[in-house]
């Protein structure tokens, strides 16, 4: 759906129309990336009711994620040319359709075109993965921070969403819940939606608001290397870079360890000693504790610079990790808080840099499609985790071998976004009186 420009209304408003953007960016993520995480709630009913693999029914939500990985490229392109109206309204469609198309499933394949195919791909077009790439567009100064706002509406939507879908579960069941999910997120987000647009210059504005009576912002000021900068990127040309390979291989390790562990974690809590509605509160709470969490380390980034704040929420999925495996001797509520606070408090701040990270590596006309691409190693690691782990433990009987390749994963991650350096292309906005002299191109 093209986008058309309206700029008197955002120039007769108090307030920068960007955060305009940010809300209507936050409740898509609410509702959007509960839809997948509510995979973690069906897939222990699913599982009881049909008798199927761990690994089996796990894959799903793999399948999804893999498909997603090959057409987020295409996403991008679409958001390039088309803007993200476009996008973020196939996404809901697709998403409410597969979670109403669930309620028929009766073999495992209706699964996997539903939960799977439909909604997996939808809330892709919904999600992190679309909202970094134009989101970015709007804010330079407080880029990460204005991200995490947005991208703490997954916390927000976890916290009201999951509690109420696991009693629609206990009390209707599980195609109960899935009917809810979808009819809500079409009536809420389809006309929401009407209010975006790609960039501020669409309306007539500036980037942080500058156009519409800030203070100016030298864009130039944050480059300290003007070579890479001076660049056109092209997705060919990126594609052909060390650089983006790294984030790739960083991107798909982070997808692994997130994917895997919330896919898993409600029905491993409830194998370890706790009950149904503790674990559904587990998964809650991770997302509970990683709105302020977000909120900060956005902003933190946003002075430190990405790859320290990276190194922060990476470290973070290890301790969740650690905490997982010594939950294996039996119940034990401080490893449950520990795991909890060490997901949702440092793991989840990695949604609101991915954009930033690529953004000031391969910023230009094309961002939008080599962020899809990048995004693609990501979301194949998505796909990988929660699939690898259900085959390990198929073949087991434990998740400690997929736990311990999570934690080195974990490390790879690190390595890889530290070599990436998009330190070394623009300083982010609270370090620039700090480099005092550009280093060398590389």
């Amino acid at each position: 759906m093209p986008e058309t420009p309206s700029p008197p209304l955002a120039a007769r408003l108090p307030f920068f129309y960007g955060w305009v953007i940010i809300a209507v960016a936050f409740a898509t993520i609410a509702l959007g990336v509960t839809a997948r995480t509510s995979f973690s709630l069906l897939f222990p009913p699913i599982v009881a009711e049909f008798g199927w693999d761990r690994g089996l029914a796990a894959g799903a939500f793999s399948f999804g994620f893999l498909v997603s990985a090959f057409i987020t490229p295409v996403i991008g392109r679409v958001m390039d040319t088309r803007g993200p109206r476009t996008v973020i309204m196939t996404g809901v469609l697709l998403t409410s359709g597969g979670l109403v198309g669930a309620t028929w499933m009766t073999e495992p394949w209706h699964l996997y075109l539903t939960l799977g195919l439909l909604a997996g791909t939808g809330v892709n077009c919904m999600g992190f993965t679309a909202q970094s790439q134009y989101l970015p567009n709007w804010f330079v100064r407080r880029r990460a921070f204005a991200i995490a706002i947005a991208f703490s509406g997954a916390g927000i939507g976890a916290i009201v969403i999951l509690p109420l879908l696991q009693e629609i579960i206990a009390r209707e069941g599980w195609r109960a819940s899935c009917w809810t999910l979808g009819i809500a997120t079409l009536i809420i987000l389809l006309p929401l939606n009407l209010l975006v647009f790609k960039r501020p210059e669409s309306i007539g504005l500036a980037p942080d608001g500058d156009g519409s009576g800030g203070r100016p912002a030298s864009r130039r000021s944050y480059v300290i290397d003007p070579v890479w900068a001076a660049i056109d990127w092209t997705p060919a040309r990126a594609l052909r870079t060390t650089r983006f390979w790294w984030v790739i291989t960083g991107y798909f390790s982070a997808g692994f360890v997130w994917y895997a562990v919330q896919v898993h974690q409600t029905k491993y809590l409830i194998e370890v000693g706790f009950s149904a509605v503790e674990a559904a509160w587990a998964l809650g709470l991770v997302a509970m504790v990683a709105v302020p969490a977000q909120i900060a380390l956005g902003a933190l980034s946003d002075r430190v610079g990405r790859e320290i704040v990276w190194t922060i929420s990476c470290a973070g999925f290890a301790i969740c990790y650690a905490a997982l495996l010594a939950l294996e001797a039996g119940r034990s509520e401080p490893l449950l808080y520990l795991m909890v606070l060490s997901q949702g408090l440092l793991g989840y701040a990695l949604t609101g840099i991915m954009g930033p990270i690529v953004a000031e590596l391969f910023e230009g006309r094309h961002y939008g499609t080599i962020l899809g691409f990048a995004s693609g190693g990501l979301i194949a690691g998505g796909a990988a985790g929660p699939f690898v782990a259900g085959v390990v433990h198929d073949l087991t009987g434990s998740y400690r071998i997929a736990f311990l390749i999570a934690i080195g994963l974990c490390l790879v991650s690190v390595v890889a976004i530290w070599l990436a350096a998009p330190r070394r292309v623009r300083v982010v906005p609270g370090r620039i009186r700090d480099e005092a002299k550009p280093p060398t191109a590389t």
